[in-house]
């Protein structure tokens, strides 16, 4: 069995066969899927979704993309959701420099992420993060003010150096297909040290489609791909490493 922790089901991309995809992902040993999301609106989107698919799970929040000033009253909606069954999650939240050069704007993104980091705090949920180009800044910010908190660096792009500091916090770092890419530069050797039990396996669909699905829309079935190349690397079986990295993901979100 595998879990997909990372997914975007409510995509538009997936608006026409949204249940074949899930059947698909069933199909593959893709037992559970989590879906985060990036706005309020999207957060209840994906709530939805979890009454109408069985094993859809939820992680809301605010990306950094969409960074706005946040309220009361969106402080009160994601704890209404968090008491719910199937939302598992503050996410995805975090940092994103590629995008955002402006100062002023970068600011606000640290904002709501603390802001997040500490409701997630109150909530008893774990995060999922976004990290992209900030590298430093983010570091520092899960030093001083994500103490109590468990979670996982989405997507990971960092150093093997961040990654020390990142496992000394207890933090699970997700793999995603950039793994399978021919460019994919340091991946390769920082799966290959990674603790087993830090690792979370997840396909970001629809984007990111691993080898050799690459240059089409992915989908939550393909995380097996993902799986196979990193227990491949790792000289494990498949069998092992997907059993580890299922166990990882319940133990994280909670999951049965």
């Amino acid at each position: 069995m595998l879990v997909d922790t990372h997914a975007h089901l409510n995509d538009e991309k997936f608006a026409d066969d949204r249940a074949e995809v899930i059947a698909r992902a069933v199909q593959q040993g893709v037992t559970r899927i989590i879906n985060m999301e990036d706005t309020m609106e999207s957060s209840a989107a994906v709530v939805r979704l979890t009454g109408e698919f069985d094993g859809l799970y939820a992680g809301v929040g605010i990306h950094p993309e969409e960074a706005r000033p946040m309220t009361a009253a969106d402080d009160d909606q994601l704890a209404a959701w968090a008491a719910m069954d199937r939302v598992v999650a503050i996410g995805e939240i975090g940092l994103d420099y590629y995008w955002e050069k402006d100062s002023t704007k970068r600011e606000l993104q640290k904002q709501i992420f603390i802001r997040q980091l500490d409701l997630a705090r109150q909530l008893h949920l774990p995060v999922c993060i976004h990290d992209r180009d900030a590298h430093g800044d983010l570091l520092a910010i899960l030093k001083r003010e994500a103490g109590g908190l468990r979670g996982v660096l989405h997507c990971y792009s960092g150093s093997w150096e961040m990654a020390q500091e990142l496992l000394k916090l207890g933090w699970y770092l997700g793999i995603d297909g950039p793994l399978t890419f021919k460019n994919a530069a340091r991946l390769p050797e920082m799966i290959k040290r990674l603790p087993l039990e830090r690792i979370l396996v997840e396909t970001d669909c629809p984007y990111m489609a691993p080898v050799p699905m690459r240059g089409k829309r992915n989908e939550p079935a393909f995380v097996s791909y993902v799986a196979r190349r990193a227990a491949e690397l790792r000289c494990e079986s498949f069998e092992r490493f997907s059993a580890a990295t299922t166990e990882n993901a319940c133990c994280l979100y909670g999951l049965e």
